[in-house]
């Protein structure tokens, strides 16, 4: 802080500043989710179940996995809005958090299974498993079990992403490839010799840290843990793309031959940001399993990855706030459709990206600030 500023105004340079953004995007952003920190709580737990007011432990929940969804859209965002990396692969990084969450809580129901085994979760005593597989060993550790949430997807993006951006592969083949990738994933992910539960997954979770995932506090817990992971996780993309890596990111999205020419190393700045990206994703799949309460394979099915896709091009792409609001409005129609008409679901998620790509080609964002100006 200058001399000549006084603190109100040192105020105002911070929350106008890259960080927070100073925009209106960005302070509606972060406004709405402090309300939503503050009333949904409140709505739950203060307010009796009787009254009009109360907010359900089912909504809280729900809005805890759209949050969650959230924050994958926004990591999405930040490899193609800002590095034009269409990445098709996304939910793997996901599903990969997804699972070491779920290991450590098959971990935590030890004698409180369907067959009493200490050790085994219940799907391996029942394919007469022997032995614990060395793979699962820590993982009734809350201390191993969470860096594994960053370090499995984080090292997966990690290998992808040096063969492919040394091989220079960009375009419609990287989208494919990714593709690939998560398909593959799902086909290992469904035998039951991986030693994951096959078809069915983990489920049947009992606690957290030694709290119960069904009771409320618990669930509201985890909704704020969700409130918090998107916060920071949003304020960490904005950081990144507000400095000068992020300028350099945008040119090779922009131009990426005169970017190389100029001496910049393209393939680095590719993979740490398709690292760091996908590092987003296993946080978010960590927070989504404990709120839905099972995780198994048809999280990698490729329809997920081109939804979240989808989400992001809904509600803008290159603006983070925006892919926040595809992936909530999307999935809240989501929500509606599959249980008022189930049939028609993917029909209307496949017009809906129609429409968006011949009249909304910014999204919905893109849509409001050609309509009110820059500022919105």
């Amino acid at each position: 802080m200058s001399p000549a500023q006084n603190p109100g105004q040192a105020r105002v340079a911070v929350l106008s500043g890259p960080l927070f953004g100073g925009d209106v995007g960005n302070r509606l952003f972060y406004g709405l989710l402090l309300a939503a920190a503050v009333l949904v709580p409140l709505l739950n737990l203060a307010v009796p179940q009787g009254s009009a007011l109360h907010l359900s432990i089912y909504t809280v929940t729900l809005l805890g996995k759209y949050l969650t969804y959230a924050l994958l859209a926004i990591a999405v965002d930040l490899v193609w809005g800002y590095c034009g990396i269409l990445t098709l692969g996304h939910t793997a990084f996901f599903a990969l958090g997804g699972y070491a969450m779920g290991m450590y809580l098959m971990r935590q129901i030890g004698t409180r299974g369907v067959y009493g085994d200490p050790l085994l979760p219940d799907f391996m005593v029942f394919l007469n498993w022997k032995e614990l597989p060395w793979y699962w060993h820590g993982f009734n550790h809350f201390g191993f079990a969470m860096p594994m949430v960053v370090l499995a997807p984080g090292l997966l993006a990690l290998a992808f992403g040096w063969f492919a951006f040394r091989s220079r592969v960009t375009g419609v083949y990287l989208s494919i490839i990714t593709q690939a990738l998560t398909y593959a994933l799902l086909l290992a992910f469904f035998r039951n010799e991986m030693g994951f539960g096959g078809n069915n997954g983990l489920t049947d979770f009992k606690e957290l840290l030694g709290f119960d995932l069904h009771h409320d506090a618990t669930r509201v817990g985890l909704f704020l843990a969700s409130v918090a992971a998107l916060g920071l996780g949003y304020a960490a993309c904005r950081a990144i793309t507000a400095s000068r890596f992020g300028r350099v990111v945008l040119a090779i999205r922009d131009a990426e031959s005169r970017t190389r020419f100029i001496g910049y190393r393209v393939e680095s700045y590719k993979l740490w940001l398709f690292v760091f990206s996908a590092v987003l994703a296993g946080i978010a799949g960590a927070l989504y399993v404990p709120q839905v309460g099972i995780i198994n394979p048809s999280e990698f099915a490729p329809i997920n990855s081109i939804e979240v896709v989808i989400w992001v091009a809904v509600g803008g792409r290159n603006t983070l706030y925006g892919a926040v609001l595809g992936a909530v409005l999307v999935n809240f129609a989501k929500t509606w459709l599959t249980a008022a008409l189930p049939e028609v679901w993917l029909y209307a998620l496949g017009l809906l990206f129609i429409v968006v790509t011949v009249f909304l080609p910014q999204g919905i964002v893109g849509f409001l600030r050609q309509r009110f100006g820059a500022a919105a």
